[in-house]
């Protein structure tokens, strides 16, 4: 059974991987406008009672930390997208380009500059390229 998603040890280890990760390393390298709050919306069915969140502290290609929170702490990341866990699973399998997502209004980046979200489109492939890497249980799945 791999790390529980979203919990603060599966978040350790997407910080490990991002920080382990040569070609995150290269497609963030730019990247220097803040953090980025995910919140994932409740969805109790699954395993997820409340809204929570991820603050993911990522600057020049290095990921200083990747914390767990309570949604509304998330607000105070310079950037903030917000999706149902379903949403979040699909992107996090692949499934759905987050980019994509947030154009189709999937993904609502609630706060922050939508054309440097774009800007960066690379980086935030390979963010998601890099779940891969980690060993994810879904609530729904566990």
């Amino acid at each position: 059974m791999g790390f529980l998603f979203p919990t603060q040890a599966w978040a350790d280890a997407y910080r490990d991987a991002l920080n382990a990760s040569p070609t995150y390393k290269e497609a963030g390298k730019d990247w220097t406008h803040g953090a980025v709050g995910m919140i994932v919306k409740a969805e109790p069915s699954a395993g997820i009672p409340e809204d929570t969140a991820m603050i993911l502290d990522v600057d020049r290609g290095q990921c200083r930390s990747c914390t767990i929170v309570p949604a509304a702490r998330a607000e105070e990341a310079a950037f903030v997208i917000v999706a149902p866990y379903a949403t979040w699973r699909i992107v996090m399998k692949k499934e759905l380009d987050p980019i994509k997502g947030m154009m189709q209004g999937k993904l609502k980046l609630t706060k922050g500059h939508m054309p440097t979200m774009v800007k960066y489109v690379h980086s935030s492939r390979e963010l998601v390229n890099t779940i891969g890497n980690i060993d994810t249980t879904f609530p729904a799945e566990a």
